[in-house]
């Protein structure tokens, strides 16, 4: 049994039973943390971007690259029942107490970046009928998103158990319109525009420049494939964690593209682009009127608030974890007597609350905030591909049991070339962003380490500081001189 798996309350003297769920509820959580803000989106991100047949191509890419991802966590899961917290700690066991940090960093950074847009398009969306709240951004919407940020901290710190039992329910009440749209977009489906909206606008550039242009946005709508690896410790059975991750990937793929390739069958892609967000609101109210509008909008704040409450969950989960392995200060290690690891979702809730304010200050805070989402989430991905990589090529030496197959290693490759491309595709402004974040954080890794009494780095992790430090510098300098902006 691993450390995080004790469970033990900074209230107790004991250890409390930790909640166990059912492949079920593991499911619903993955396919809970994907169907949130992104999907309510994709149709005009896409039509920013490109046309019929660059979104087709888009989605094949995307849809195979995550494909395989879901197959590592899966892999993984199976190959090395004994590590918890997904994501951190394959990062950890493949390269290093350090990497393993950033990985588990980048992800809650990413996680807290995240919520933040499910707040702005709330907002948003309320904006259409209340002026006051704009898009988002305004005095009056951040305040009562952050009115909702702590009435859901509030929530989840009643216990781990009643919060996942919420997010079930609210995972199928958040599909019915989704589904719906997607019917009723089939029924006034028109060929024509759809035929006119094939190749891209002019807008849209060559084919390779349309497709890469869409990618930070897969990525963010299938963020929380790895949601059951993340929340392993709580599995009733430790085989639901894999396939909890295949069932729940491949439940939403069809649902996220289709959104997406039906909507050029309603409007021109242009007219499309412009919508206001959530544009999957607009498209609808083109097709029935208004009342779609109001039907979307109703879906959409039950899905975000949903994925919001996932996100919060394994957003605290991580940081819960790495403490308990000492790469993070011991106070967010502690726990509830309901098992809830308090200190974690404080810090958790507070970052949230801090990207909230500064997104007043952002040009576009919904796209900004959903590509750096995106962005900080890709070297956890890269370093757990990797990981699955190691362990096909030398399982004697990652300690798993058994031979690796051809199709580990196959898989494990795939998905760290698709990783890659991403990070390609997300160009270096938000690459500087990320390292802008990454760099200061080392503060925490500096006090774990002196609370153990442990040398603070290695050779190698000295060189890793030079590289984020260095690029945390750059991107400073970057956004001082103006050469990128947020």
């Amino acid at each position: 049994m691993s450390n995080a798996d004790t469970g033990k309350g900074d209230v107790t003297t004991g250890s409390p039973p930790t909640a166990k769920l059912t492949l079920v509820t593991l499911t619903a959580m993955v396919v809970g943390s994907m169907v949130g803000a992104g999907v309510f989106s994709l149709p005009r991100r896409f039509a920013q971007e490109t046309g019929v047949a660059g979104a087709l191509i888009a989605w094949a890419v995307a849809g195979c690259g995550m494909l395989m991802l879901a197959f590592v966590f899966q892999t993984l899961a199976v190959r090395r029942p004994d590590l918890d917290a997904g994501v951190y700690a394959y990062a950890k066991a493949g390269f290093g107490d350090y990497l393993g940090f950033f990985s588990a960093f980048g992800y809650w950074a990413s996680a807290c970046v995240g919520n933040v847009t499910y707040w702005v398009l709330i907002m948003s969306t309320i904006g259409a009928i209340a002026p006051a709240l704009g898009d988002g951004d305004t005095a009056l919407s951040i305040i009562l998103s952050s009115a909702g940020l702590w009435a859901f901290f509030l929530l989840i710190r009643r216990g781990v158990k009643e919060a996942a039992a919420i997010n079930r329910i609210v995972t199928v009440a958040k599909i019915v319109p989704i589904v719906v749209f997607v019917i009723l977009a089939l029924f006034y489906f028109d060929p024509s525009v759809f035929a006119d909206n094939w190749g891209g606008a002019d807008y849209a550039g060559s084919l390779f420049n349309q497709v890469r242009g869409t990618m930070l946005a897969t990525v963010f709508v299938f963020l929380g494939v790895e949601g059951a690896s993340v929340y392993s410790r709580h599995a009733k059975r430790r085989e639901d964690v894999g396939r909890a991750t295949v069932l729940g990937f491949l439940s939403v793929f069809a649902v996220f593209a289709s959104v997406t390739i039906v909507s050029y069958g309603i409007l021109p892609m242009g007219e499309i682009a412009e919508l206001r967000q959530p544009s999957m609101a607009g498209v609808l109210e083109a097709a029935v009127g208004t009342w779609g509008q109001v039907f979307v909008s109703v879906g959409l704040i039950v899905s975000v608030l949903g994925a919001y409450l996932a996100w919060t969950l394994m957003a605290a989960e991580v940081l819960f974890v790495a403490a308990k392995d000492e790469d993070m200060p011991r106070f967010l290690g502690r726990s509830s007597g309901d098992d809830v690891p308090v200190p974690a979702l404080l810090m958790t809730t507070s970052l949230s609350q801090v990207v909230l304010v500064v997104t007043a200050f952002s040009d576009d805070a919904f796209n900004f905030a959903l590509d750096l989402t995106s962005a900080l989430s890709l070297i956890p991905f890269l370093l757990a591909a990797g990981f699955a990589v190691k362990i096909a090529l030398r399982p004697e030496r990652e300690k798993v049991a058994g031979d690796s197959t051809r199709r580990e290693l196959v898989v494990g490759v795939l998905a760290t070339v698709y990783t890659a491309f991403l990070l390609y595709a997300a160009g270096l402004k938000f690459v500087l962003v990320s390292f802008i974040l990454y760099a200061p954080a080392t503060f925490l890794f500096v006090k774990a380490r002196r609370e153990q009494g442990r040398r603070l780095f290695s050779g190698r992790e000295l060189v890793i500081l030079a590289v984020s430090v260095a690029g945390a510098v750059l991107g400073v300098v970057a956004l001082a001189a103006g050469w990128i902006s947020l």
